[in-house]
């Protein structure tokens, strides 16, 4: 008997498409709880459920009501705004899941920073202060990056060098949350972070968990500069090309982090910066990483980074975790301007190139884009490999500068 797997998809991912197929090609049946319903024309009425991803114990309570329509196995989340409904939603079915306690601290920035100060060597953080709405902000260290809470894929996050731009980005952070209708907490009034600017190159770690035992399937290098004032992450290559020391240091800060929280299950993504004798941890979150990513991950096994997690989810064998040889790399392609999207020309110009394998275009024609720190969504992806991280960064920034990108407004 096939076992089922409850996915939990917040209705703006890029990655329920690639969770589907996982399950398709693990022969997993599948439930979906979504924030708004879902668009899968194809799921039968007793394999979706609507709830309130704002509202994680109410999420659960209309779990618990279906649960005796399709007896599931396993909890899901597909991305960062689905992780503390899952947690809520598995604990109270009784199912394999991380502690509501551990994953809310990787969905609040501030509560991160002030859990893993028990655990986590002060030298693997950077300085932090908590900036109420409304107030002041205290003593800070300069450079400083402001930050919202709760937001993802560097939204909201400001390089301030002095008191003047801390002020300034604090009133813009605010401003654009509160005009975001998915943002409601903040008309309530919620503080900011204010972080001590890390220097040096940055780094991603890919990991995942089993009953509390971690496995890491890989560490990202990230060639694009991020100095700010903001932080659009563009290009990802893997495998990294860091000594193996500084890579075991990086695994033992990331390490340290996930014991610190009480994480247990799932996957985790962590952003750490190199630029001290310790590395610096910036972020850690219990999710895979975003976007459509996961593709420059080629597992020797076959199977794809989603695979492998409905396998951990469900408590069975990962198989072959190394990844196979040569690099590859992503761009999350970077928004060159605030408008709409007229078109994207050129595309089979670029996949003729050497060494470029896909294209993504994820906007629709007629989309409206905005670039960070207020946009929230990427125009695309673009993949490639090659010998070497610096020869797969030159042909994705080859790439990107042969698109024809028409944008208007």
């Amino acid at each position: 008997m096939s076992k089922t797997v409850l996915l939990i998809i917040p209705t703006r991912t890029y990655r329920a498409a690639a969770f589907l197929e996982a399950a398709r090609r693990l022969e997993v049946e599948v439930v979906v709880a979504s924030d708004e319903g879902s668009t899968l024309s194809h799921l039968h009425p007793e394999r979706e459920i609507v709830i309130d991803l704002n509202d994680p114990v109410a999420a659960a309570q209309s779990c618990v009501r279906r649960r005796s329509i399709r007896p599931l196995d396993a909890v899901v989340p597909v991305d960062d705004g689905a992780v503390l409904a899952a947690a809520h939603i598995a604990q109270s079915l009784g199912l394999r899941g991380n502690r509501v306690r551990a994953v809310t601290a990787t969905r609040d920035k501030w509560v991160l920073r002030e859990r893993l100060r028990s655990g986590v060597d002060a030298s693997s953080q950077p300085g932090w202060w908590l900036w109420p709405e409304g107030a002041a902000p205290g003593p800070v260290e300069f450079p400083a990056v402001v930050k919202p809470l709760d937001q993802a894929a560097s939204r909201g996050v400001i390089r301030v060098d002095d008191r003047a731009q801390l002020l300034e980005a604090g009133e813009r952070i605010r401003r654009n949350l509160a005009a975001d209708p998915a943002c409601s907490k903040l008309k309530e009034g919620t503080p900011l972070l204010v972080e001590e600017f890390v220097p040096g190159p940055e780094v991603a770690v890919e990991a995942v968990l089993a009953d509390g035992e971690v496995t890491f399937l890989a560490v990202y290098d990230k060639p694009e500069a991020l100095d700010g004032p903001y932080f659009e992450e563009t290009v990802y290559t893997v495998p990294s090309e860091l000594p193996e020391p500084r890579l075991a240091q990086v695994a033992e800060v990331v390490r340290s982090a996930i014991g610190t929280l009480g994480l247990t299950q799932g996957p985790v993504h962590a952003e750490l910066r190199l630029g001290k004798a310790q590395p610096w941890l910036i972020d850690l979150a219990s999710r895979s990483i975003g976007g459509r990513c996961s593709s420059v991950l080629h597992f020797r096994s076959g199977r794809s980074l989603e695979e492998i997690l409905l396998s951990a989810a469900l408590g069975e064998d990962l198989g072959d975790l190394s990844l196979e040889a040569g690099t590859r790399g992503v761009m999350m392609m970077p928004i060159p301007k605030a408008g709409t999207l007229v078109s994207v020309e050129g595309r089979e110009r670029v996949l003729s190139l050497p060494g470029v394998d896909k294209v993504e275009i994820t906007v629709p024609v007629g989309g409206r884009i905005v670039p960070l720190p207020e946009g929230d969504r990427y125009l695309g992806f673009i993949f490639a490999h090659g010998r070497d991280a610096q020869t797969v960064t030159s042909r994705l920034r080859a790439a990107y500068r042969d698109l024809g990108i028409v944008i208007e407004g």
